[in-house]
């Protein structure tokens, strides 16, 4: 028998009315047997997430001020929904308990959890199903780090039998059994996970978008959607920013070869996207998947030469930022000169020290730095497949009068990264979109 697991957000669960769409969704399809509930979300622009309201309680806690009157919000939020749908979970009792925890000081993850330990009560009473507790199945070791296999074989034991369960996103459990989370998102996490431990056929991960768009809609005017991607295509494009799934939830499924389906609660039937391992370029798509940027990069060059005879030379480089804490994001280099990509804000405390760090073990020539460059990523896996993709990308920032800072291309010719001046962020973007899509 087939096997869904559904992840349903925050703004599918924020109301007794989205209840009420969450269960509809879930009985249009019986293989849909897990589902894995995320806190409260808003239920309008000026709302509050219930996760911001407790991680408030334990602020509030922890600096000996009163939280009654934020957690009474919480409170209300739950009672709202289970008296609307005519619940019959002691809730009562689960929110004396969690009171009584904050009270007496517990840690700022277990108040954070109950947003989604407690959703997922009202769901299981709602729907009929078995609750699981997910700090029961889901590991991390004394350190905080997530243990996956260990994970993967105990969930999987639990859920044996293919019992319709409820397990609440978000969290798990340290070895002492105390409550241990995810960063925030981590609901996309826990579905996953459990995709994985039961072998699902499809992870469904529902929000309220129908899927990815080939650009930020905010930059060009209604971009076209996405109905296909692969994993390496959305890792590329979630490192530039551009996902409404936690980069972390795709490691448990792509692992497993599991395809996920992004789709919108409130237009179910949308397909939305789906991502799987490997597909074929579509021939009625644009060569192109997607198309993401940052901005904010500063470029440190460093010039010497005959540098590129000399044994060494860019593991000395590196390791400065490596003993100031900086990651660098590409490094492109010439003969004589070898430029490092950083995040500008992680290198403007400490863009002396790093210059004199550099020449000192280099014993470079020039060290220059240069701010306020964007990196952008224009993604395709059909990119390979297409003769002069490059040409048509740089012809079209050419027209547009944008000057190319920077060019790094993998040889899997996957992506193609051009660093362009901040300002001229915005432009390229259009123009590539308009070049490829348009």
């Amino acid at each position: 028998m087939r096997k869904i697991v559904t992840k349903f957000g925050g703004s599918s669960l924020a109301d007794a009315g989205q209840f009420a769409k969450v269960k509809r969704i879930l009985s249009m399809d019986e293989a849909r047997r897990y589902v894995v509930p995320s806190a409260p979300g808003k239920r309008f622009k000026e709302d509050d997430k219930v996760t911001d309201l407790l991680y408030r309680c334990h602020a509030q806690q922890a600096a000996g001020e009163d939280y009654q009157e934020t957690f009474d919000r919480i409170a209300a939020r739950y009672m709202d929904i289970a008296e609307e749908l005519g619940l019959k979970t002691d809730l009562a009792s689960a929110l004396d308990e969690i009171n009584e925890q904050i009270a007496a000081g517990a840690s700022r993850d277990y108040c954070a959890s109950r947003g989604e330990y407690l959703n997922g009560m009202l769901l299981a009473d709602y729907l009929g199903w078995q609750f699981l507790d997910a700090a029961k199945g889901i590991c991390f070791d004394d350190h905080g780090a997530f243990l996956p296999e260990e994970t993967n074989q105990r969930l999987g034991q639990l859920l044996i039998g293919g019992v319709p369960t409820v397990v609440p996103g978000f969290y798990g459990a340290l070895p002492d059994g105390s409550v241990h989370t995810f960063s925030r998102g981590g609901s996309d996490i826990t579905g996953a996970i459990v995709s994985r431990a039961v072998n699902a056929d499809v992870y469904e991960n529902w929000t309220d978008v129908s899927g990815f768009l080939m650009a930020d809609p905010r930059v060009v005017e209604q971009p076209r959607e996405i109905s296909s991607i692969t994993y390496k295509e959305l890792r590329e494009l979630s490192y530039m920013g551009a996902s409404v799934l936690h980069e972390d939830a795709m490691f448990p499924v792509h692992k497993a070869g599991i395809p996920t389906n992004i789709r919108n609660t409130n237009d179910p039937t949308h397909p939305g996207t789906v991502i799987a391992l490997d597909m074929p370029p579509e021939t009625d798509t644009p060569t192109i998947t997607g198309i993401a940027g940052r901005k904010g990069f500063s470029v440190i060059s460093v010039e010497k030469a005959m540098m590129n005879s000399e044994v060494g030379f860019g593991r000395k480089v590196l390791q400065v930022l490596e003993d100031e804490g900086i990651s660098f994001e590409h490094t492109p280099t010439g003969i004589d000169t070898m430029c490092v990509v950083v995040e500008g804000s992680a290198l403007k405390a400490k863009r002396e020290k790093v210059v004199s760090r550099i020449i000192e073990l280099t014993g470079s020539d020039v060290v220059t730095i240069h701010d306020d460059m964007s990196i952008i990523a224009t993604v395709g896996r059909g990119m390979v497949h297409n003769c002069g993709t490059a040409a048509r990308l740089f012809s079209a920032m050419s027209a547009a009068g944008v000057n190319v800072r920077m060019i790094d291309q993998g040889s899997s010719e996957l992506s193609i990264l051009v660093g362009v001046n901040d300002r001229d962020f915005e432009t390229t973007i259009r123009a590539i979109y308009k070049e490829f899509v348009l």
